[in-house]
């Protein structure tokens, strides 16, 4: 018996000569000297079952058969290397026996039998015209010199009774739809300063639709109460809910003079309405046992047909704000200006002398005189952008160039921004303004 890893005895590779000897069964007969090739065609046979391809002996794959003689005999060419011996620790045997041929294991992939799928066909198609994507939501926070005061971000909660619950309102309020040929966007924020102070929004916001089809009147209607006054904003709140009242009650009407453009018929009825709705304020005031001159609210408003064919817009109101449009990249202020002269009906004015009049103590006090009403009435076109905003909004647009033209790049687009970026835009701040802002936009197609 030989040393464990020793070479069994007789010759030296005698079991090597038996494994791959001419009269092998499993090899089948050679006629040329043994080589590299031989063996491992030889060894693939054994484990596979599958002869393979053999090439001619004296030629190498990719090689004719005098090119491999000549580097033999030059000696550059490969040489045969004698394979390890194999180590064994029983005892060494006369002949080692050939490997039986295995066949492969169930679901197992021989080289024989492995396609690659061809690719699918695919039919070519015309590429489907890309839809215009709306602008990104803004990432600006404030404009300016500087940034401002407060932070941008909603601080302290208003103060809430457990038996006033349905008198808090939320921070913010958005909404948006499209009817005809126009798109709205509108939304509501409280102040900074508000927001620090804990103070709820003191503005209302009012999105609307009634009548349904093409006889539809949507109103847009805002409202801001008396700054630093309990109550403020439930003033606002109610303003807007009678009016939304008032104009519910008069929708055939009104989307009749809007077809037949009768202005003069739309500035007197809509004078009428209003008054009517702030007076119910003033009768809420008295009820509650409140100052009338501290409930009450400015009052602003849009309304627009449903009907694709009517291009008019009008705008309607008492109080602060702003009446902007946006037509070519380029801002018009198209606030109505009125004189402090102008009669309740906003049709007649009337000399004022300004000689104070002493009051007589046989009569009451006069009431004071009533907000001047605002009306305009426009024709729309396609591509413009009419934006009606609170005080909170107008005064930076008409102090800060930079919201301007900030504001003038994000909406002079053909697409309307959608909710979240029209939100995003309507917050971009500037310093030393801090109040709440309500704005509603509308696109024309």
């Amino acid at each position: 018996m030989s040393e464990q890893g020793g070479r069994p005895a007789g010759r030296p590779d005698d079991w090597w000569g038996q494994l791959y000897d001419d009269s092998t069964e499993d090899t089948g007969p050679t006629t040329a000297p043994d080589s590299v090739d031989d063996r491992f065609a030889s060894a693939k046979n054994t484990l596979t079952g599958h002869p393979p391809t053999a090439l001619p002996r004296d030629a190498e794959p990719g090689d004719g058969g005098a090119g491999r003689r000549d580097r033999e005999s030059a000696g550059t060419g490969p040489r045969e290397a004698p394979l390890p011996a194999q180590r064994t620790t029983g005892p060494p045997s006369a002949a080692s026996p050939a490997v039986p041929a295995s066949p492969p294991p169930p679901g197992a992939t021989t080289a024989a039998s492995f396609r690659e799928p061809a690719p699918p066909t695919v039919e070519p198609r015309e590429p489907e015209p890309a839809a215009p994507s709306p602008p990104p939501p803004s990432a600006l926070d404030y404009v300016g010199s500087g940034p401002p005061t407060y932070d941008p971000e909603p601080t302290a909660l208003p103060a809430a009774e457990p038996d006033g619950l349905g008198e808090l309102v939320a921070d913010t309020v958005l909404d948006g739809a499209r009817y005809g040929a126009c798109t709205v966007r509108a939304v509501s924020l409280r102040g900074d300063s508000a927001r620090y102070r804990g103070e709820p929004r003191r503005d209302a916001l009012l999105t609307a639709r009634f009548g349904t089809g093409e006889q539809a009147l949507v109103l847009v209607a805002m409202a801001s109460g008396v700054r630093a006054t309990p109550g403020a904003h439930l003033a606002a709140a109610e303003a807007c809910r009678w009016i939304g009242r008032a104009v519910g009650h008069s929708r055939q009407r009104l989307v009749e003079d809007l077809r037949a453009a009768r202005r003069g018929q739309l500035k007197s009825g809509l004078h009428r309405l209003t008054d009517r709705s702030l007076g119910r304020l003033r009768a809420s005031a008295a009820e509650q046992g409140v100052d009338p001159d501290a409930y009450t609210a400015s009052l602003r408003c849009l309304l627009l047909p449903a009907d694709p064919d009517c291009r008019t817009r009008v705008f309607f109101g008492v109080g602060d704000g702003g009446l902007f449009r946006l037509r070519d990249g380029a801002w018009q202020d198209i606030e109505p200006r009125l004189t402090p002269a102008e009669a309740p009906d906003g049709d007649r004015f009337t000399m004022d002398l300004g000689i104070p009049t002493p009051p007589s103590p046989y009569e009451p006090a006069p009431q004071p005189p009533p907000e001047p009403f605002r009306f305009r009435a426009s024709l729309a076109r396609p591509g413009d952008a009419l934006v009606m905003c609170s005080a909170g909004l107008a005064e930076p647009l008409r102090g800060e160039p930079a919201l301007c033209a900030y504001l003038a790049r994000r909406w002079s687009g053909r697409t309307p921004p959608g909710l979240a970026a029209f939100l995003a835009d309507a917050q971009v701040r500037v310093k030393g303004y801090a109040d709440d802002r309500t704005a509603a936009a509308v696109w024309e197609a």
